[in-house]
């Protein structure tokens, strides 16, 4: 008989306990199934985005390697509306400005590079960005090149800017400016860079003087 008034005692504890908590805790366990659910939702339909962005991308591939820039906006434009978060997307657009660029189609060009730069995570945004300096540089934007290189970059893209800023400035005929470019470019580069040489020629060609160190490093190449 103790036995039974001990376990009515519980009975009515948990009955008192689930009266008072019992609310909050069902509202807890179905937010954290219904984020469980959520989680493998969105994590299902990112990985399907993902394969189905893939498989654009090949198609864009191959109209890359074909030179078709009408086919290659096309598919580079599907992949960005429909699967945007996705990586493909950002090269994509940087496929498609190669091409318009090519086809000299400069207008097209521009509009995916700031695609990419708009959308892009800091590597893709920051190639973007030179590229687009480029294609600036080449419509003689000097201006506009050079606001979009004082831009601020990842610290890996130090040389290519510094880079592009000495052709810019070259361009105005701003000498002096761009062999302090160049030698800054030469300066972050790594002595195995096989981009240096280049760079040497260009500060060279405008009566600069190569850093010793630099000189080095090409000895020893």
């Amino acid at each position: 008989m103790a036995y039974d008034l001990e376990e009515q005692e519980q009975i009515a504890n948990f009955k008192a306990f689930w009266a008072r908590f019992g609310n909050i805790i069902m509202g807890v366990l179905i937010v954290a199934l219904l984020s469980y659910a959520g989680y493998n939702f969105w994590n299902t339909h990112k990985r399907n985005q993902t394969v189905e962005a893939s498989a654009l991308y090949d198609e864009l591939q191959a109209a890359l390697a074909a030179n078709d820039n009408a086919k290659t906006q096309r598919i580079a434009g599907d992949i960005q509306n429909k699967y945007a978060g996705t990586t493909y997307a950002q090269m994509a657009a940087l496929g498609a400005a190669k091409t318009a660029f090519e086809a000299n189609d400069l207008k097209t060009a521009k509009t995916q590079l700031q695609w990419a730069a708009d959308h892009g995570n800091d590597e893709y945004k920051a190639i973007a960005r030179l590229r687009l300096a480029g294609v600036l540089l080449d419509e003689k934007s000097y201006d506009a090149a050079l606001k979009l290189l004082n831009d601020t970059y990842p610290a890996q893209f130090s040389a290519e800017v510094s880079d592009r800023k000495g052709d810019v400035l070259v361009a105005q005929n701003k000498l002096a400016e761009a062999r302090q470019a160049y030698v800054a470019a030469l300066a972050a580069m790594h002595k195995e860079n096989p981009g240096r040489q280049l760079v040497q020629v260009k500060l060279e060609a405008i009566g600069g003087t190569v850093p010793a160190e630099a000189k080095d490093a090409k000895a020893n190449a």
